[in-house]
């Protein structure tokens, strides 16, 4: 049955497969956030995904 973590920034419902693996990417399907997939001991933790922006070489 696959886990349900919410979203840091809208905290929205985020399904976590049965067969994800540690340092697997997914996303928040209501605001669009990415995450990488933290797994220890069993537990499944989302570590949110800073995006850059371009700074234009300024």
């Amino acid at each position: 049955m696959p886990a349900k973590l919410s979203c840091q920034v809208c905290g929205a419902d985020i399904e976590i497969p049965d067969d994800v693996l540690d340092g697997e990417l997914v996303s928040c399907p209501s605001c669009g956030q990415k995450y990488q997939v933290v797994i220890q001991n069993g537990l499944i933790q989302l570590k949110i995904i800073k995006v850059e922006e371009e700074d234009w070489g300024e």
